[in-house]
């Protein structure tokens, strides 16, 4: 194969990783920005974006020969819009801009807003140049963007931030997998509409099939028909949907239905077969973890572990932000999978490190809601006002949507669950117990703890986790 020889200017397709080539432009890099080592590589300002990247010389070809090429493979809004302006800047250009070194490109003729040089390292595969073809500008209320972005550390581990087309902003590739999904409670069942939404072919099975939570509030517990009728297969039992499956998921309440689900009747290990994977997605303690990695992988299966932080809300948004470790390439394999659930992924490395990174972010929810539930009666305790309270809050520096949604919950006495008071006691008590392991002291999670076993001792265990408030009440 000829050497292609690139000069600063060229226009040219540039391809990141595993995702499609993105039309950019050879430019000059940053006097401070170093070319990675042992690498012959180009770097690449992407048309369209705010992007720039050293991609290596195997990974570019020439614009003008592969230009009818490309776009036979990419028929995208974004992408179509990332062309228009490469034959923009090739008709005002005239020619001569290709020639410049001075790394500005196409803004030649045009004001840009000074933002700052977004640089992307080819290995680190950022999706921000390949942004997904229909995605519409985010609104104040969204986030500003969803980037994939891998970070090797000299450790060896590795965070991963993923999923930039959603459920929420536009269409994705599917796999060609076929999917299964054991549990279709508050979070599942948002879960696997956004799956289904997103064009993968799913097969479901409920503990109880009266229970399926779906979307609209009027719905709360329809049939399993709703989603058969979306388009999923419906599956008889865990074991027959982890062998008609290539992926099988599963999202259940604690560690002893996961276990159950796996090794129990009808269980998914019956079903398991050399290569097909499994995706333990519930928040359970990291020796569960473990223990379904090797029952999985005794029988030739592949293991992922990916408990999802967020609430039905975001489930039902396709935002929430998924924590995998565990087997790296059934993580790859995942990949339309939690670009359609998710708004963001960390791969954290082997399995166990998921559930321990979990248990701490919600052992750190459970107690804050636990503190601002006690100070919303502590204000109406002393005489102040409640409403008043939050308005102050939501102006300082611990202001946020979880904050202010809440809170509102509370003063209109609305509890209806979006993430059970009985699961963020369970994982209070899972983080608890994992820092008693590692000897470390869990005081603050330790006395959230027991308000919330308070609350639950006033049936308030099926109701949000905002519910804890009646704890301070009673």
């Amino acid at each position: 194969m000829a050497t292609m020889h690139l000069r600063i200017g060229d226009l040219v397709w540039g391809k990141l990783g595993r995702y499609p080539p993105w039309p950019g432009k050879v430019v000059s890099p940053p006097k401070d920005l170093k070319k990675p080592r042992g690498k012959k590589c180009h770097f690449v300002k992407f048309f369209g974006t705010e992007d720039h990247a050293w991609i290596k010389v195997e990974q570019l070809k020439p614009y003008h020969a592969h230009k009818e090429e490309m776009i036979k493979i990419n028929k995208g809004k974004r992408f179509q819009q990332a062309v228009d302006a490469v034959e923009d800047f090739l008709k005002k250009a005239k020619g001569k801009e290709q020639q410049h070194s001075d790394g500005k490109g196409d803004s030649k003729g045009k004001k840009t807003p000074n933002k700052p040089l977004k640089i992307l390292d080819e290995d680190d595969e950022d999706l921000s140049a390949l942004k997904d073809p229909s995605e519409k500008p985010a609104s104040s209320m969204e986030p500003i963007s969803k980037r994939l972005k891998i970070i090797e550390e000299d450790t060896g581990s590795t965070s991963i931030q993923a999923a930039d087309s959603t459920a929420i902003n536009g269409s994705i590739t599917p796999t060609d997998k076929r999917i299964g999904f054991l549990g279709l409670g508050l979070m599942g069942s948002g879960i696997v509409s956004n799956l289904l939404k997103m064009g993968h072919v799913v097969t479901v099975w409920n503990r109880t099939a009266e229970k399926v939570q779906v979307k609209e509030p009027e719905d709360s517990y329809p049939q399993c028909d709703l989603f058969i009728q979306e388009g999923a297969r419906l599956g008889r039992t865990p074991a027959e949907v982890a062998s008609m499956c290539d992926i099988t998921f599963s999202c259940v309440s604690d560690p002893k239905a996961a276990r159950d689900l796996v090794m129990g009747p009808s269980g998914v290990l019956q079903g398991i077969r050399p290569g097909k994977c499994y995706v333990e997605m519930s928040t359970v303690d990291p020796e569960t973890i473990t223990e379904l990695s090797q029952v999985i992988t005794s029988r030739g299966g592949r293991f992922l572990e990916a408990p999802v932080a967020g609430s039905q809300q975001l489930s039902n948004d396709g935002m929430l932000v998924i924590l995998a470790a565990g087997d790296r390439t059934v993580y790859e394999d995942c990949s339309s999978c939690f670009q359609a659930m998710g708004k963001t992924s960390f791969f954290l490395g082997e399995a166990g490190n998921a559930a321990r990174m979990m248990l701490i972010l919600n052992m750190v929810q459970g107690s804050f809601m636990a503190t601002i539930a006690e100070g919303l009666t502590l204000a109406q305790a002393t005489g102040q006002s409640q409403q008043t309270f939050l308005d102050i809050l939501s102006q300082g520096q611990m202001a946020s949507t979880f904050v202010d949604q809440k809170c509102q919950n509370i003063l209109q006495g609305n509890f209806k669950p979006d993430y059970y008071l009985k699961h963020i006691q369970k994982d209070l008590r899972l983080a608890i117990s994992m820092g008693d392991t590692a000897n470390h002291p869990t005081p603050m999670a330790a006395a959230a703890n027991e308000v919330y076993k308070r609350a639950k001792a006033l049936d308030q265990s099926d109701n949000d986790i905002s519910a804890v408030y009646r704890a301070y009440i009673h």
